[in-house]
């Protein structure tokens, strides 16, 4: 599955750098236009985390995220037959559905045959994601030098072609078996057994929410730092390409030395404590380059690109821990993929959240990281030890990703 990874986001990367130049360039789009394909894309996409997330309940895992990458890549196809807006809208929701819930199944699937080992794999897995997209947006550039229609044409199939790639892998891989037994944990159902459905469940759902707020540091490569850099502080402007190749190539060397300090839910829980400090300090770093004098604000930035990294980082692992400890094994599909919301819906609350903070201001920066580090806190203070487990299961019958027991 980690090949798949790689292929998906090499591909990702062809088309995340490609995507605005093709419909300005070869459909002929308006800027607002372009602007609707993308939020048509996420809204689908909030609807595709929860979407496969039950039917890999329901159905063979590798099956279902094998057609989601079908579906994706038919949809990166269908763009290249037609230059009319509401057929694009169609197609960039189908596209986004299907990248939503692919998210979700390949996380899904790494829990299965992780087991107690998760946290690990699912660093493994995003560094070779990172390395992917990496290998994808160079390819990007340099076929874009070319600027030419066919060369747009071009990157659309080669994204279109992974996907395609990504399915027939996965659909080599072994299949991952939803576990057969439920772990009670810290007994906040009946007679130590949860609700199998995540909507009826109060505690998941608002560990979801906190996590929704946690997840809006994603927003800060892709919108926040670039217009915070060049419309609000004296760095030059060359150093935000730098910024962003800091950001990769520190996941890259250390997503997966750092999942070890979230290997476990007590260790992951305590590890909320630490990322509600990098969270502040980093939105009082960026608040901070709006110093006069290039240097200084240079200094700033960079520390504030660093501090987000590194709460991105240890965000992650977290999350990877925390999402699955808190759902009964026998729905791990369900509740995961309500777990997909969180990330889904910052995608257009996200870009929102940083400009509103941009709008205000130093004090804006400041009150984002604020906002997180809070929501780190309360995160902290939902997810409370419960009792220790009645009994460990027999040597003869492990239980895949069993974790400390939370309530």
């Amino acid at each position: 599955m980690l090949a798949v990874a790689l292929v998906d986001r090499t591909g990702n990367g062809l088309w995340a750098a490609t995507s605005v130049l093709y419909f300005t360039f070869v459909t002929g789009l308006s800027v607002a236009q372009v602007g609707t394909l993308a939020a048509v894309a996420g809204v689908a996409g909030i609807a595709g985390a929860p979407v496969g997330g039950r039917l890999a309940d329901r159905f063979p895992l590798t099956r279902v995220l094998a057609a989601c990458q079908v579906l994706r890549a038919a949809s990166a196809l269908g763009l290249l037959l037609t230059t009319d807006f509401t057929p694009l809208l169609v197609l960039s929701a189908l596209a986004g559905f299907g990248d939503r819930a692919a998210s979700v199944l390949t996380k899904l699937y790494g829990t299965r045959v992780a087991g107690a080992e998760r946290v690990r794999y699912q660093a493994v897995n995003r560094t070779v994601a990172n390395v992917g997209w990496a290998l994808g947006g160079l390819g990007a550039a340099a076929a874009l030098a070319a600027g030419t229609t066919t060369v747009y044409r071009v990157l659309l199939v080669g994204d279109a072609l992974s996907f395609v790639a990504a399915a027939a892998i996965t659909l080599s891989c072994a299949e991952a078996t939803a576990p057969a037994r439920v772990v009670a944990t810290g007994g906040r159902a009946a007679a130590g057994v949860r609700a199998t459905s995540p909507w009826r469940d109060r505690t998941y759902l608002a560990y979801v929410a906190t996590d929704t707020v946690l997840f809006l540091d994603d927003a800060i490569f892709k919108v926040g730092l670039s217009l915070w850099a060049v419309h609000a502080t004296d760095a030059p402007h060359g150093l935000v390409p730098l910024l962003m190749v800091l950001n990769n190539v520190m996941v890259v060397g250390l997503q997966v030395p750092l999942a070890r300090f979230g290997a476990t839910t007590s260790a992951a829980r305590r590890l909320l404590l630490p990322l509600s400090l990098t969270f502040l300090a980093s939105g009082v770093a960026m608040a901070a380059s709006a110093v006069h004098g290039a240097v200084p604000a240079s200094i700033a930035l960079t520390a504030a690109a660093v501090g987000f990294t590194l709460a991105e980082m240890l965000h992650a692992t977290v999350s990877w821990e925390l999402s699955v400890a808190l759902a009964p094994e026998e729905s791990q599909g369900s509740y995961l993929g309500v777990h997909g919301l969180a990330q889904a819906s910052q995608r257009a609350v996200g870009p929102l959240a940083v400009t509103a903070a941009i709008a205000a201001g130093p004090l804006g920066w400041t009150a984002f990281g604020t906002v997180i580090a809070a929501a780190c806190l309360a995160q902290h203070r939902l997810v409370r030890p419960g009792p220790p487990e009645p009994s460990a299961p027999s040597p003869a019958e492990p239980v895949a990703g069993h974790a400390d027991p939370v309530g």
